[in-house]
């Protein structure tokens, strides 16, 4: 039986090429992403794929998209939390510092802890849950400490879950990427 992926912020990026590699190995695959555009470029190139247009950091949202993905596919084998944000931030700069703290917190750390919350709730028996982290997780970057921190909480959480649900069965993977060619660091070439 194929199984049945999902993956936020799969339209772009890491994510994307998630999606695209478990679309090559057969898997019934579900993006998520706010961009109508990006989900729509994504459904042009993978008809088979369920593209659904969907906020992680908001409830209602994550509600719905997980209806529409029981409606087409019945279930969720693999849960990917990539959804996420780098905002750099300078805090020996007096102002501005924290502006937009809450929406990176909400993205990068509340919103992947609430959907596997909310996964587990509904398919209980989950194959494997994935959290695409960073190197920045174990070693905070100096332009983006806040990204490091809420990486580092997104590890810890991976990791404690990892103890809690081996007895049933749910493997829990973290990804840690090394710099990568993505829109988050176009400024770095």
């Amino acid at each position: 039986m194929e199984k049945v992926v999902l993956v936020t912020g799969g339209t772009a990026g890491i994510g994307l090429s998630l999606a695209e590699a478990f679309l090559a190995q057969g898997a019934s695959v579900a993006v998520c992403g706010r961009s109508r555009t990006a989900l729509d470029r994504f459904s042009q190139a993978h008809p088979q794929a369920l593209a659904v247009q969907a906020d992680v950091t908001v409830a209602a949202e994550r509600v719905a998209m997980l209806e529409a993905i029981n409606q087409r596919f019945g279930r969720i084998d693999v849960l990917v939390n990539n959804a996420g944000t780098f905002v750099a931030r300078d805090f020996t700069v007096a102002e501005g510092a924290t502006v937009t703290l809450d929406q990176e917190i909400d993205l990068n750390l509340g919103a992947p802890i609430h959907l596997t919350g909310e996964v587990l709730r509904r398919w209980p028996t989950l194959d494997a849950i994935v959290f695409v982290t960073s190197g920045f997780a174990l070693v905070s970057p100096t332009r983006a400490p806040t990204y490091g921190a809420v990486k580092a909480g997104l590890h810890g959480f991976a990791d404690g879950l990892r103890r809690q649900l081996a007895p049933h069965g749910t493997h829990v993977l973290e990804v840690l990427p090394p710099a990568t060619d993505t829109a988050m660091n176009a400024d770095l070439a």
